[in-house]
Parts: structure tokens; sequence; C-alpha cells
């Protein structure tokens, strides 16, 4: 096993405030960033904060940004990097700072219970739901989500606009109401919901312009652009513009006014 000597630049600090500090660590082969970070804490920087879990790019716990580019340290080889480059780890640039690499995600929490949930048939038992195998696979893509959140910290409009936020579920999100939508079983429209709608006055489905920076940082390879939120803006749009809705919403406000 050779081994050599790596320089990086990890960001220490907290909510008030930090900057990047220089190492020199050990690299063997075939390790990952994180076995790194692990390394700087056992040898170097005992109090360093990261957050991890499975080691295993699962569980979405150990996002950060790798000179610039927001990836799973767990899954980012040190062998795409080349012996003299000095390596860059920074927190989330889109979420609130907590300590070092450790973000503050609560926000993706709270666009999650947003989202209404899949509304089961009424005429239907348990045991009785019956789906095309077309629809269980267009579905199941969006179901490898690990929630990482590399998307929504990549995506301009929640990482460039603080103020987007309270307006915007981001991509993870709306690829969510995508999935619902797309389910032949969900019966929400039954209900009186309309996700598509949904998606356009509550979730901020507008703001997206599917510039396709969620899909090229997915580290599950879920096309959410084309598959998830292009189709999601197709489907909108079809239903707020379709001449049928508009009479319909005529002839009601009409009725309603006499």
């Amino acid at each position: 096993m050779s081994s050599y000597e790596a320089r990086f630049k990890v960001w220490r600090g907290d909510v008030q405030g930090g900057g990047l500090e220089d190492f020199e660590v050990e690299v063997n082969d075939g390790e990952v960033v994180l076995d790194i970070i692990h390394r700087l804490q056992a040898t170097q920087a005992p109090d360093l904060a990261v957050r991890w879990n499975c080691k295993a790019g699962k569980c979405g716990s150990c996002s950060a940004e790798i000179n610039g580019r927001p990836r799973l340290m767990c899954m980012t080889r040190m062998s795409v990097f080349t012996r003299e480059e000095t390596i860059t780890v920074t927190p989330l640039r889109a979420f609130p700072v907590v300590r070092d690499l450790v973000t503050d995600v609560g926000f993706n929490y709270t666009k999650a219970r947003e989202v209404p949930a899949f509304v089961p048939p009424a005429d239907l038992g348990p045991g009785e739901y019956r789906m095309m195998q077309e629809d269980v696979d267009r579905s199941q893509e969006f179901r490898k989500c690990i929630e990482c959140f590399l998307c929504q910290d990549t995506c301009h409009v929640v990482r460039d606009h603080e103020e987007n936020k309270p307006a915007f579920a981001g991509p993870r999100f709306l690829m969510r109401v995508a999935e619902l939508d797309m389910h032949p079983l969900d019966a929400a429209a039954e209900t009186g919901l309309d996700r598509k709608a949904t998606a356009q006055e509550e979730h901020g489905l507008g703001y997206c312009n599917i510039t396709k920076c969620c899909t090229e940082v997915c580290p599950e390879g879920i096309k959410i652009t084309d598959n998830a939120l292009i189709p999601l803006k197709e489907r909108a749009v079809d239903r707020k513009y379709d001449p049928l809705v508009w009479l319909g919403n005529k002839i009601m406000r009409r009725t309603s006014s006499g």
C-alpha cells in the first residue's frame, strides 16, 4: 500500500464566523475524503465537527462541498484528485452553519412537512392496490433519494437567494410532489387537492429554471430535472391554461355571484 501527504483546507468555525485551516494529512490507497476527515479528527483536530453515519453513500449525512462542488464525503475518492492538489472541504453553503462541517438542514424538514402525503383510494382496501409495472418503475427512481440535500444546496434559487426559501420547496420536494402527482392510485384530487396547482402556488415550481444543477450533483443519479421537474411544469401549465378548466371556472364564478 502506497501513501502520501495531502494538503487540505478545512472550514472551521460556527454561527459567529470562521475560516479555512490548513492541514497536511496522510492518504492511503482506496481512501475517500471522509477517511481523511476522520484521520484529521484522530491526529490533529479532535474537536472537528462532522456529520456522518453509514459511510456507504446511503444515509446522506456526510454532505459537504469539496473544492466547491456539493458531494458526499464518503463517496468522493481521493484518487480523483492529483497528489499535488490542495483539497478544500467546506460546509453546505445554502444552510446555516452549526459548527465546522455541520449545517442546520432543518429547512428541508420544514418543506417536507408542507407536502401533503399520499391519499389512498377510498374504494380499495389493504392488499387491493394494483399498478402497471411502468408506473411502478417511473416513481421508483424518485424513491432512490437518500435526502443528502445536495440538490437543495446546489439549487441557486435556494443557495443564492435566502429570501426565496419561504416560497420555494426546492428540487427534492418538488420531486416528491411530482412523484405523488404521477401516482395512478393517489386520490388527492378526490379530496379537492390539486397537486399541480399547489406545486405552482405553494411550493414555488415557477422559481425553477431547469438548469439541471440538481441532477448533476445527485449521488443516486436521479434525473430530477428531466423526469420530475419538467414533466411537473408541463402538467401544471396544461392545467392552468386548459380552456375547459378556464370555462368551468368562469361558469362557477358567475353561478356563485348570481
